[in-house]
């Protein structure tokens, strides 16, 4: 590979700065997507479980187990099934992020104290109207941390998802590895990873903000 050179990064970016926006906005989409999917799934069994001692650590342990999977072997058992593309890409990146959403939600509910709840009870509120209005603004912190480390996970993950022709700034990375000794191997792979992290920075800090703006002032650290 030809030593690194500022100038013709520059120039690399230059000519390629539309392909790069439209493989950062797929890359955006992909995790977003799966993200959204994995919080509605998570969520829900998140809110099944946290009071189920035995199915609480039923589905946590599955999840955990199923996380240990390698993202290539996933992928690659995924592509002869859903072909390639979008589809395998989504299902994996779903299939990582569930393990921090359904802990945390289920941690979180169960950190409630329980006189705030015997309390909302003693009032006259039904156990929906309780778990609604009390258990989860005041688990949401918890919960929105655990939405935080699913969608960095999935930034990263959707980059090995190139391997199977996967959306998104791996595409860079996977050319850039595949082309050593080329003139613009290492542009292909610095410019993919570097976007890929500031991306994932971007992400971090947008959920920061939501963070802030959704929760209760008394609970803000």
């Amino acid at each position: 590979m030809d030593d690194f050179d500022f100038d013709g990064l520059i120039t690399f970016l230059g000519r390629r700065s539309d392909e790069i926006l439209t493989l950062t906005l797929e890359h955006l989409a992909v995790v977003l997507t799966s993200v959204v999917i994995a919080a509605v799934i998570g969520i829900g069994l998140g809110l099944l479980v946290w009071d189920r001692p035995a199915a609480r650590t039923s589905v946590i342990t599955t999840a955990a187990v199923a996380i240990t999977i390698p993202s290539l072997a996933l992928l690659a058992l995924l592509s002869p099934v859903l072909g390639l593309g979008w589809a395998p890409t989504l299902v994996a990146l779903v299939f990582y992020a569930l393990l921090p959403i359904i802990r945390n939600t289920a941690v979180g509910l169960g950190e409630v104290p329980k006189p705030i709840l015997e309390a909302a009870s003693g009032v006259g509120m039904s156990r929906n109207r309780v778990l609604i209005s009390t258990q989860l603004p005041l688990a949401w912190p918890v919960i929105i941390t655990g939405l935080r480390v699913a969608t960095q996970m999935s930034v990263g993950v959707a980059a090995i998802a190139a391997y199977v022709a996967g959306p998104g700034l791996g595409q860079y990375i996977f050319k850039g590895l595949s082309s050593l000794g080329s003139k613009n191997a290492l542009n292909y792979a610095l410019t993919g990873t570097v976007a890929i992290i500031i991306l994932a920075l971007l992400l971090d800090g947008l959920f920061v903000l939501v963070a802030r703006h959704t929760t209760s002032r008394g609970l803000r650290a």
